[in-house]
């Protein structure tokens, strides 16, 4: 354990939702609620306004709207999140060499590694710039917590939110853990909880009274010792700069079954493209493919093979996740397909002559386009506008969508830095409309930061 708070934890709060209420104005203070909007949709993120009612990440839409039924219901838009987030990241890199991302809104920095803190007071000074900077660059805000190992700094950035910054100071450690529910400790989830709470033991005080032998006996070798350790204020884990990714994958849960083996067959080949497009963009190619089968009763079935060597050519990908498809019951229906690749590697000569081939391929088929036989006229599919997104009209500007049905689309018309702005109703296929990119939440200097 170190001697000063240096290692700090950073979590963005309700980071969808603050995105999305920075981003339009008239959402501004209101309850608002990101995720899957199907019925089998559930939440990612709500706001603080949202939370009052009882709604909380992870929770069924379906639970969500009963409960905040005159709340904002969004669809996730990850590419806007990502963008503030990398604006975030690159402000704690600035801190120091080691930073840990854990997700899009939330990392461990280990400032005494970049020379930012050294004791007490230099790290709430670096804290609370950090915060500062954060809402400069971004306009959104971020909870801070300091202390000597990771496992504390997490528990003070959550005591933090939101919007604030805790610091535990070295020897106070024991004294905060104490009369904390079991479930504050990494790794307590609602089966060890139980389990504990069943032998009398409900506080981390309780844990550290229990003895290191009684929890192996209840939790096995493994996680008796590591609790034991963390109810002591012990944790030795290092900020990792690098997590290697192991896999690549994507996958969809559709609002009613599939029953159609042929559309089944469809969805996995449209999954396998989309995963080889993700997996080329990180440069990387993969030896192992992966199916993911969802059925109708919840049971989730995986299949993997793997190839002779690692591959980023999207036809090998189709053909593997097709022949795993083959070995698999989809008769009741499917609510839940995926498709990932697995021991990863760097590009190889071999990948990119696939890629070569492929491309080859794609031209070729291009230039005998005019041999094929005419084909019936496409009908143009309908667009779809989900409700979040952003349009701009060649009248009006820039947009975002409210909601849409029956042959029509609402819009309010607002942007980052505008006043809350007026609501207009169209035709979904006004040719006037059309998608567009998210604005920055934060304009001048310190947009391009």
């Amino acid at each position: 354990m170190r001697s000063a708070p240096t290692i700090l934890h950073l979590d963005m709060d309700a980071f969808f939702a603050s995105a999305e209420q920075a981003s339009k104005p008239s959402l501004r203070g209101k309850a608002v609620i990101v995720g899957g909007l199907g019925p089998r949709g559930v939440v990612a993120t709500c706001s603080y306004e949202a939370r009052v009612f009882g709604v909380h990440s992870a929770m069924p839409m379906a639970q969500a709207r009963r409960l905040a039924p005159n709340a904002a219901y969004l669809v996730p838009r990850f590419a806007f999140y990502r963008a503030i987030s990398e604006q975030v990241m690159g402000l704690l890199k600035e801190l120091s060499p080691l930073v840990e991302p854990l997700s899009l809104d939330e990392a461990f920095v280990d400032l005494e590694a970049g020379g930012a803190a050294w004791d007490d007071a230099s790290a709430r000074l670096a804290g609370a710039k950090l915060r500062a900077d954060i809402r400069a660059v971004t306009g959104l805000t971020g909870s801070v917590g300091l202390a000597a190992s990771k496992m504390l700094a997490k528990i003070a950035s959550e005591q933090a939110k939101p919007d604030g910054l805790v610091v535990i100071e070295p020897g106070t450690e024991r004294a905060l853990l104490g009369p904390m529910p079991v479930r504050t400790l990494p790794g307590v989830g609602p089966a060890t909880g139980d389990h504990l709470r069943r032998v009398g033991i409900h506080t981390v005080e309780e844990i550290a009274e229990a003895g290191e032998d009684e929890l192996v006996r209840l939790l096995g070798k493994a996680h008796g010792h590591a609790l034991y350790a963390m109810a002591l204020a012990h944790d030795e884990r290092p900020v990792v700069a690098e997590r290697e990714t192991k896999s690549v994958s994507v996958e969809d849960t559709y609002d009613i079954d599939i029953h159609d083996r042929v559309r089944v067959g469809t969805e996995v080949q449209r999954l396998a493209d989309r995963c080889v497009r993700r997996l080329r963009s990180a440069g990387l190619s993969g030896r192992t493919i992966v199916l993911k089968v969802r059925r109708y009763d919840f049971s989730t079935l995986t299949r993997s093979e793997t190839l002779r060597g690692p591959t980023d050519d999207p036809a090998v990908v189709r053909e593997a996740a097709a022949r795993l498809l083959d070995s698999v019951d989809t008769t009741g229906g499917v609510r839940l397909l995926g498709v990932g690749v697995s021991g990863l590697a760097d590009y190889t000569q071999e990948d990119l002559f696939a890629q070569a081939a492929g491309e080859q391929e794609d031209s070729g088929v291009a230039e005998d386009a005019d041999d094929l036989p005419a084909e019936a006229p496409v009908v143009p599919v309908e667009r779809r506008w989900a409700s979040g997104l952003d349009v701009t009209h060649a009248e009006f500007g820039h947009g975002w969508v409210q909601g849409s049905g029956v042959g029509r689309v609402t819009v309010r018309f607002e942007t980052p830095d505008s006043e809350p702005g007026r609501v207009r109703t169209f035709r979904v296929d006004d040719p006037e409309l059309e998608p567009a990119e998210p604005l920055p939440l934060v304009r001048g200097p310190f947009a391009e930061a």
